[in-house]
């Protein structure tokens, strides 16, 4: 080792224990070295970690898991928008786990599912279908781990407000984007509507929200005009599977359709043109909704001081009004030339029952009418019509503001308050129809399997005339071409009825459709003792 004067010779001092040299005295820096060697139980080093700082050879293994952890649940409520929510949810996880947290995918669902209560519990909304895709599991999965902490935490959870997911949906929705904020207002009180009259339908009972939700904004921006909102890209931005989101959007066309049979015109209204007729049909919903019980009953328009009548007869007499839409509404003049305009004749229901107006006219008649009367009188208070006064101007622009507002069911309502609201058409739950519809089918089925397992069995018996009928007198009856009719097809589910019904099944038992467990009870295990 030499120094900087060149010399190679050292001495050690004696005072501080340093190399120096020999020929200028200076000292020898970081020759003092002393390496630290040693077997287990030789001195120990230095460990730094991230986060950590502290003396021990192996770092902590409980430190680490529960660091990795805290980690992973600042990374999902970062990535699900709820931050503020961490601290809540690490707590959840913390009496859960007892303090030891975890690690794995098990953890994941497990900071997914608690996530879903700590915003379903403060009346917050966040999709299932959400967590389920941010933190890589399947929805079952990620429900099932729901279900066990409330049930460990003994929580009862809120009821979910499928008018307030609608909201969030339709608030964060790209394809809705460009609207401006008076636009998405409206369609966003109109969805709501119509959410909640899809709940008092059914329509959601033991299903998924999110497709029902998909279906009404499709259906609210084509009302409104709307262009380029499709179903598959509001499907994927909601998080819903495309085919179930067409079959509600499917099922809410038709349900409107049905709530339209009972207007004037409901019988031309069908799947493809109700579209076109929503908006009447909505007017007619939401007047429904509006209407007050009196003693366990709806007041009726004759209560209110009006003489519905004279009012009727009042704005189909008026030509003048409306001489400016003439060919937009059919059988007016017809109708004008009914009664004079001095003589003032009531309304006759049975000739207006006669009447062919198109829906267009009676809109336009409401609307003209409903301008001009208070609402406030319309709820029960008494008053005088006021006379129309006559207008050379085009009107037929007003008649497009169908839309109200002024329901309640534009709120986030609770369940049982939907189920009170009156919107003019009570509907069973799609699946209770269609079971009903299964068990008539299976009745069917059950009396031409007893038909066929009797011709089989007492061929004598049966009526002649069938198809498997065999004829005896061949030779008296001239051969012509007969047209062969097609055998009814026998399937499966045919055949699986007569082995019930062979081995003396009951016919209650059949129709219920549970054709396994009948068959293990009946036939595979009918000799077993």
């Amino acid at each position: 080792m030499s120094c900087n004067c060149g010399s190679q010779s050292t001495f050690r001092d004696p005072v501080t224990g340093n190399l120096a040299c020999t020929k200028c005295n200076i000292l020898l820096e970081f020759e003092n070295y002393d390496a630290q060697i040693g077997g287990i139980s030789g001195p120990s080093g230095t460990n730094i970690n991230i986060g950590y700082a502290g003396t021990g050879s192996v770092f902590n293994y409980k430190d680490r898991k529960i660091f990795n952890a805290k980690g992973s649940i600042h990374k999902y409520t970062l990535v699900l928008n709820i931050p503020n929510s961490e601290f809540e949810v690490t707590s959840m996880i913390d009496r859960i786990t007892h303090g030891e947290f975890g690690q794995g995918d098990w953890f994941d669902v497990l900071i997914g599912a608690c996530c879903y209560v700590v915003m379903r519990r403060d009346n917050r909304v966040l999709p299932a279908a959400e967590i389920a895709e941010v933190i890589s599991c399947d929805v079952y999965e990620l429900g099932r781990m729901i279900s066990r902490v409330v049930r460990f935490l003994d929580l009862n959870l809120p009821e979910m407000s499928i008018a307030g997911l609608f909201e969030r949906e339709i608030n964060n929705s790209q394809c809705l984007g460009k609207l401006d904020d008076d636009g998405k207002e409206r369609m966003k009180k109109q969805g709501i509507f119509l959410v909640n009259c899809a709940v008092k339908w059914f329509l959601t009972t033991g299903r998924r929200p999110l497709p029902l939700v998909a279906a009404v904004m499709v259906f609210v921006a084509e009302l409104n005009g709307v262009k380029g909102v499709r179903i598959g890209d509001v499907a994927k931005e909601v998080h819903a599977n495309v085919a179930t989101c067409k079959l509600r959007y499917k099922e809410l066309l038709e349900t409107l359709v049905k709530v339209a049979q009972a207007l004037p015109w409901g019988k031309d209204v069908n799947v493809k043109n109700v579209l076109k007729h929503a908006p009447s049909v909505i007017q007619y919903m939401e007047m429904k909704s509006m209407e007050k019980k009196h003693e366990g009953e709806m007041i009726e328009f004759q209560n209110s001081g009006f003489d519905l009548d004279d009012v009727v007869s009042d704005c189909l007499r008026t030509e003048a009004a409306y001489r400016d839409y003439e060919n937009c509404i059919e059988g007016l003049d017809q109708h004008s030339d009914m009664g004079g305009r001095n003589d003032d004749p009531k309304w006759d229901l049975v000739k207006a029952d006669k009447l062919k107006l198109s829906h267009e006219c009676l809109s336009l008649i409401y609307t003209n009418f409903s301008n001009e009367v208070d609402r406030s009188q319309l709820n029960g208070q008494s008053g005088n019509v006021p006379r129309r006064e006559r207008n050379t101007g085009s009107e037929f622009d007003e008649c497009r503001d169908w839309w109200n507002g002024k329901s309640e069911l534009t709120k986030k309502l609770l369940l049982k308050e939907i189920l009170e609201r009156d919107v003019g058409y009570d509907a069973m739950p799609p699946s209770f129809t269609a079971g009903c519809l299964a068990n008539e089918e299976r009745r069917k089925r059950i009396n031409a399997a007893k038909l066929r397992i009797n011709k089989i069995m007492h061929p004598l018996n049966t009526d002649s005339g069938g198809n498997g009928d065999l004829c005896i007198f061949e030779d008296e009856i001239p051969r012509k071409k007969r047209k062969r009719t097609q055998a009814p097809e026998i399937d499966w589910e045919d055949f699986i009825i007569e082995t019930l019904l062979l081995h003396q099944v009951e016919e209650e038992e059949i129709e219920k459709g549970n054709y396994n467990r009948l068959l293990d009870l009946h036939v595979f295990n009918s000799g077993v003792m």
